[in-house]
């Protein structure tokens, strides 16, 4: 664990600099992630018992308190569950809440691949094409002025980091605008999907790709505007499609 000055950024950070949250780093969120991240990467594997705590507290230098703190927040995202007399266990991923924003930046720190970023991109096709069609049967003027606004954005953004945060709240702005907190409560997998995209590839440097990009996000905003809710179906499934093609494409270039 880096306990210099800085502390070493990680994706966690980065997810949170794109959404505009402000992270904060202490003992505890130091303990959590090395922890989460050693389950997730298989180092601690599904169905093997954790160190004990006594281990546990040597390796991190810190309180029981901030251990124990540790293992209730991994236990309530599904990785461990803690069991008298035997100790703690890692459970099946199955178990796992993917959901979680931590759980998917630990993910994303070992290095997406092809088929989780696949994976992603099906589950978000499967919610937020349904989340714009019920924005334009519901959004107000007011809701859909903003979409235009966030697409304008995308516009001119000038950096990677910039495109991806207006797009990201482009997509959760298309989520409130649905009127289903249900919808709403995905930011993290959208944050998670976005930052891995546009961490890969982002079209921010490809005049023809930002176009596009741009391009297809009017659409959605433009369908939503004018009610039309299977546009703006057809237009979402199109967004979520390119952005993965886009990161898959400069994977399999890259290897």
């Amino acid at each position: 664990m880096d306990r210099s000055g800085g502390r070493a950024r990680h994706s966690g950070d980065l997810i949170a600099s794109l959404s505009g949250r402000n992270p904060a780093r202490n003992l505890h969120s130091d303990v959590l992630w090395e922890l989460g991240l050693a389950i997730v990467s298989g180092q601690y594997a599904e169905g093997e018992i954790l160190p004990s705590d006594s281990e546990l507290l040597e390796r991190f230098k810190v309180s029981r308190t901030v251990l124990r703190e540790a293992l209730k927040t991994l236990a309530a995202k599904g990785l461990i569950e803690a069991r008298a007399r035997i100790g703690t266990r890692i459970l099946p991923r199955n178990r796992w809440n993917l959901f979680d924003a931590d759980v998917l930046a630990w993910f994303f720190e070992l290095g997406p691949e092809v088929g989780f970023l696949r994976s992603l991109a099906e589950v978000r096709i499967g919610i937020e094409i349904e989340a714009a069609a019920l924005a334009a049967e519901r959004c107000g003027a007011e809701e859909a002025e903003a979409l235009i606004g966030w697409v304008e954005k995308m516009a001119s953004s000038e950096t990677p980091a910039d495109f991806a945060r207006y797009d990201l709240e482009f997509h959760k702005a298309v989520a409130e605008a649905s009127g289903n907190p249900f919808m709403a409560s995905i930011s993290a997998l959208v944050e998670m999907a976005l930052t891995a995209a546009f961490t890969i590839s982002s079209p921010v440097n490809d005049p023809a790709a930002l176009e596009v990009t741009v391009g297809v996000h009017r659409r959605i905003a433009e369908a939503i505007r004018d009610g039309d809710a299977q546009s703006a179906r057809l237009a979402m499934r199109d967004a979520i499609a390119q952005g993965f093609d886009r990161a898959a494409g400069r994977m399999e270039n890259s290897e």
